[in-house]
């Protein structure tokens, strides 16, 4: 058996899912580097989102295996940020914008005092252009304020993949452009697995652009 890739941080196997006997993802393989800037896109209900749930192990697949490495050895976890779709989170709950990005660092190993914490807190609401909003409840934020948020607790803990899903969607044409700056350097330090509808405005940064058609992953 040829040896793994020590690039390699993802892979998924001959991944198929079903639900309630209809027929989801087949036969679908992947593998991320650690360097990679992976960008998915598809048809709305295709099964973009339930690939990132996958590769995320959040749910388990009908057949195939989503296997995690560190420097070419099968390990349990990775350190990942997860941006969802912004649908998928209630705004009403009531939570500030400080404790939703202080959040990203509950499953950190980064070793910070609290007031090392809120100092990265404050960077990060500063760097999506949210100073000053700390104490808002997110209940109060637009559309792509909400969105730039959870991209910042996405990211606060600096990890080794950052998963996103729709992270263009809600935002606004004047912030977009520093969104993209962002990624651009987040690309650097980390893998990045993305669904958008809009991969053209990625296409730069991207080191490989997928689709999902017929419950399969094309390049």
């Amino acid at each position: 058996m040829p040896s793994l890739d020590k690039n390699i941080i993802v892979s998924l196997s001959d991944v198929s899912l079903s639900y309630e006997q209809r027929q989801v993802l087949q036969h679908v393989d992947l593998t991320v580097g650690a360097r990679d800037f992976v960008v998915i896109t598809g048809a709305n209900g295709g099964g973009k989102t339930t690939l990132l749930r996958l590769l995320l192990k959040l749910i388990k697949p009908t057949t195939g295996v989503v296997k995690y490495y560190q420097s070419g050895a099968e390990v349990d976890a990775l350190h990942i940020g997860y941006l969802p779709q912004k649908n998928m989170i209630d705004s009403r709950f009531p939570v500030t914008l400080e404790e939703v990005v202080a959040s990203g660092l509950y499953t950190s190993s980064l070793p910070l005092s609290k007031t090392e914490k809120r100092n990265k807190v404050e960077q990060l609401l500063a760097l999506i252009g949210l100073e000053g909003f700390a104490h808002r409840p997110i209940g109060e934020l637009s559309g792509g304020g909400l969105q730039r948020t959870l991209l910042a607790r996405a990211i606060i803990s600096q990890p080794q993949l950052l998963v996103l899903d729709e992270p263009l969607s809600y935002i606004d044409e004047t912030f977009a452009p520093r969104i993209y700056e962002m990624l651009a350097q987040l690309a650097q330090d980390c893998a990045i697995v993305m669904v958008t509808h809009q991969p053209d405005k990625v296409a730069g940064l991207a080191t490989r652009i997928l689709k999902i058609a017929n419950q399969s992953l094309l390049e």
